[in-house]
């Protein structure tokens, strides 16, 4: 059974800090890009960031470069996604994705059809 489990959202103020994990199982972790994307309400689905887990290159989109990062643990089958300097328009709930070699490289365009994670939710308060 494919599992992409989000987790680490919650509630904090403008300029703190968050951690979002996404602990995968039931593929090959090593031969897959994982990548985070947000919907904010009333908004479309943005991609914020990704990671190949075979050659670790990433991408972060422009809106959250120098604030968030992106890493992985292939040991843990693990991507983390840490949130600095948070802004009230961080505010949305948080997707993990897998996509395979078909799905292209980690990059702006990236998007899986593979698999989705059930999602958390970040709220930054003004």
């Amino acid at each position: 059974d494919v599992q992409l489990q989000a987790s680490g959202g919650g509630l904090v103020q403008a300029g703190g800090s968050l951690r979002l994990s996404c602990a995968s199982s039931g593929f090959t972790f090593d031969d897959y890009t994982i990548g985070w994307f947000r919907q904010a309400p009333g908004k479309g689905r943005e991609e914020i960031a990704c990671i190949s887990s075979s050659d670790g290159s990433k991408y972060l989109a422009d809106s959250v470069k120098g604030r968030f990062t992106i890493s992985g643990d292939n040991a843990k089958n693990t991507v983390y996604l840490q949130m600095n300097s948070l802004k009230p328009q961080d505010t949305a709930v948080y997707y993990c994705a897998a996509g395979d070699y078909y799905t292209g490289p980690c990059g702006d365009s990236w998007y899986p059809s593979d698999y989705w994670g059930q999602g958390t939710q970040v709220t930054v308060s003004s």
